[in-house]
């Protein structure tokens, strides 16, 4: 589990790209990412390292296992 602390905002913007999210815009530093089957957004800060909250949040609000989503790497 200690490899979420280890992903970039940008990182995680490609992962999530992956798994069908696509980018609706960006906020100042948040890039906002919309999936036609999910009524959630993500809105997914641009930093060097995401802190493990932020990025277990993100995963948790777009329905997905972390195991799954440390898989696309």
């Amino acid at each position: 589990m200690g490899l979420l602390s280890n992903i970039s905002g940008a990182k995680a913007v490609k992962m999530f790209e992956q798994l069908g999210w696509s980018i609706r815009g960006q906020v100042g530093s948040h890039v906002i990412m919309t999936k036609a089957s999910s009524k959630a957004n993500l809105s997914v800060p641009q930093h060097k390292e995401l802190s493990v909250g932020t990025l277990r949040a993100l995963i948790r609000a777009a329905e997905i296992d972390v195991q799954d989503f440390l898989r696309l790497k």
